[in-house]
């Protein structure tokens, strides 16, 4: 397993995006609770988030994350997986 930073790009319908957050929210929780998630958050200054995730490669992945409903309503359009090495610090179940 590997640690992987997913880059999500939302559609600037803010009221979509806020219609469907609570789903999105609880989605992600359990995807941290069942520990392949490890941290998400907004990017200040764009329509996006950044999620941190276990998985075996980029397209696993992304594919861990294909059940977010935001996938599901097309509010992600665009989603880019890397594998991300950390050299400086910890991160929580990693």
């Amino acid at each position: 397993m590997a640690i992987f930073a997913v880059q999500y790009t939302y559609t600037d319908d803010a009221q979509r995006v806020a219609t469907f957050r609570p789903e999105h929210r609880e989605h992600l929780s359990e995807l941290r609770r069942e520990g392949t998630l490890l941290l998400a958050g907004a990017l200040d200054g764009e329509p996006g988030a950044l999620l941190i995730v276990v998985a075996d490669s980029a397209e696993d992945a992304l594919a861990k994350l294909d059940g977010d409903p935001f996938k599901r309503e097309r509010i992600i359009v665009d989603r880019d997986a890397r594998e991300w090495s950390v050299a400086i610090g910890e991160l929580p179940g990693a």
